[in-house]
């Protein structure tokens, strides 16, 4: 845990000069308060990201330190993460960076990793034995495209404060667990660094918001979560290959399901925003009402009371997926749940059908 611990040191005060730095400067503030994922009223800076990869840089050159063997893996796994946050934090700076060309430098990213790190992947396990891929053909794009993809997906759950820091966090530890029953240090490390960084960040960003992960945060953290788990996986042939599956199966799900009902169901663009994502629903038609019209009125309340919920359907993922992680079969029913479930709560909300048990307080009456 020593690594956690000088990262979320290190974050945590990374992060407070850098609110200082960009309410001071008025630099990389949030000022966009009228469109469809926004959901705060006062300037943000929405560059966390910035502190949280110097907070992992400087515990990683410590834990390189400590455990030189480490070091070999640490740096090109940065690098790569480095490409992958660049196109991100530019956005979080100008808003001129287009959501194709930030997904083309992680792609770039996992490229790169897959040839540096040899983070490929290899085989799929079934409840009937190894699918072995072989085909570089095929292993390439699967491989970049998984990795991005969580990246993304990472991205497009970030609406709310401390949504995908949490998330990510409850992953993180999850890697960190299964990487410590087979011994592998490198992913543990790595793991509580970037998972004590992120818990860095939260304190400032939940529940009052003085600083955003942003997209240069998020597609870092999602970066680094995709890689984690599929060296863990790879490297690790007792771990199965669904239980990264598993893992990553909130942000991964959210992505395609809201890439589905953009083309398909709604005949949009993927790229472009909305306001119907399950947190967003959920903020909209549990959240208020729950805490009554009053109270209701103050919108940072209405975000921070959002999260929680999430973090705990997350955890319908997390949880089996870290206590299973080696059975196959348990993982892919577990991972048929999640998705089923995902499903009966959205088709709930959208047709004012919430389950009563999601109303925590009755609206209260003027």
């Amino acid at each position: 845990m020593f690594s956690f611990f000088v990262s979320f040191v290190s974050c945590a005060l990374l992060t407070l000069l850098v609110i200082k730095y960009a309410k001071r400067n008025g630099t990389a503030l949030d000022t966009d308060y009228g469109g469809v994922q926004k959901f705060h009223t006062h300037l943000v800076a929405r560059i966390g990201g910035l502190p949280i990869y110097l907070a992992v840089l400087i515990t990683s050159a410590i834990s390189a330190w400590r455990e030189p063997s480490l070091a070999a893996w640490l740096a090109p796994l940065l690098g790569c993460a480095c490409i992958a946050m660049a196109g991100g934090i530019v956005e979080d700076y100008t808003g001129r960076v287009s959501p194709a060309r930030r997904l083309l430098l992680t792609m770039l990213a996992a490229l790169l990793a897959y040839y540096l790190l040899g983070a490929k992947l290899v085989r799929l396990d079934l409840p009937w034995g190894v699918l072995p891929l072989q085909l570089n053909w095929a292993v390439l794009p699967l491989t970049v495209l998984a990795v991005a993809g969580i990246a993304n997906a990472v991205n497009i759950i970030d609406g709310f404060n401390g949504l995908a820091s949490m998330v990510s966090i409850c992953m993180l530890l999850s890697l960190a667990y299964v990487a410590l029953q087979v011994g592998d240090m490198f992913v543990l490390v790595t793991a509580l660094i970037v998972a004590g960084a992120a818990a860095g960040f939260l304190i400032w960003n939940y529940p009052v918001g003085l600083i955003f992960l942003g997209d240069g945060g998020a597609y870092f953290i999602g970066f680094m979560l995709g890689e984690l788990a599929l060296l863990l996986v790879m490297r690790n042939p007792g771990v199965s290959t669904w239980y990264a599956a598993l893992l990553l199966l909130y942000p991964a799900f959210e992505t395609i399901f809201s890439a589905y009902r953009r083309m398909f169901v709604r005949g949009k663009s993927p790229a472009l925003p909305d306001g119907i994502h399950l947190h967003s629903l959920i903020f909209r038609r549990i959240v208020q009402w729950t805490v009554g019209p009053r109270e209701a009125r103050a919108l940072m309340k209405r975000n921070a009371r959002t999260s929680p919920y999430l973090w705990l359907f997350s955890l319908m993922a997390v949880i089996p997926a870290t206590v299973f992680w080696k059975n196959t079969g348990v993982l892919i029913f577990f991972s048929l749940l999640f998705i089923i479930s995902y499903l009966w709560l959205y088709a709930r909300i959208v047709r004012f059908k919430s389950p009563r048990w999601l109303f925590l307080h009755k609206k209260k009456r003027n």
